[in-house]
């Protein structure tokens, strides 16, 4: 499994012959200016929820590569006005089983609306189950205690989680939802691309190991494999 990290919460999976790519806000991003937008090829498009720092390239995406946008109900009927068809609505405790693997829509403690001001259903997060590997992105959110129901159901590998505090869970809170998804790695995202949500890289590593978690801080433009 590739993983590509665009910027604040952008990251793009191949798996398999699939590219699957998360919460594309890349064009507006000042620290992406290195990434072509139109260079991105995916086969599935997975929005966490309607904030612009999630969705704001997802249309331009979609239409470049006929890629299925995956979301709430809301934000799929709300592509679809745009006249995209490729669409897969779900709502919170639903899952799919789709080419690259099953997804299955969690819970997360956020507030969501489209660029528009169009409401946009509940934020969420995601639990992707590939045949090789089961991660968790959490999308936006606060620690909850829902977190604990999924290793209940899934052997989670690794989570993504937002680390950058004012909007979302701070270093602190995600060392715990991490100990509650019983994982030992994290990739840390939602950081640094405004001031609201710079963080101290060393800081931020120093609780991880305390917490004796790997937190992987990634480039953007980078390619790790896991």
């Amino acid at each position: 499994m590739k993983i590509t990290y665009y910027g604040q919460s952008c990251f793009l999976f191949e798996i398999g012959e699939k590219r699957v790519l998360f919460d594309p806000f890349i064009s507006p991003n000042e620290l992406a200016s290195s990434i072509n937008v139109d260079d991105i090829k995916a086969d599935y498009i997975l929005l966490s929820h309607g904030h612009q720092d999630h969705v704001h390239d997802a249309e331009q995406i979609a239409k470049n590569n006929n890629s299925t946008i995956v979301a709430t109900f809301e934000i799929t009927n709300w592509y679809g006005q745009k006249g995209l068809e490729n669409l897969h609505p779900m709502n919170t405790g639903g899952k799919v089983t789709l080419p690259f693997g099953t997804v299955k829509m969690v819970n997360a403690i956020h507030s969501s609306s489209l660029p528009d001001g169009t409401y946009a259903g509940s934020a969420a997060g995601f639990v992707v189950e590939t045949e090789t590997q089961t991660f968790y992105f959490a999308g936006d959110t606060a620690l909850t205690y829902d977190m604990k129901l999924i290793p209940e159901q899934f052997d989670v590998d690794f989570a993504l989680l937002p680390i950058g505090d004012n909007f979302t869970m701070d270093i602190h809170d995600a060392m715990i939802a991490a100990d509650f998804v019983q994982v030992d790695k994290v990739i840390g995202m939602h950081f640094d691309t405004f001031p609201y949500i710079a963080i101290d890289k060393e800081e931020v590593m120093e609780v991880a190991q305390m917490a004796d978690k790997e937190l992987i801080l990634m480039e953007i433009g980078q390619t790790i494999e896991l």
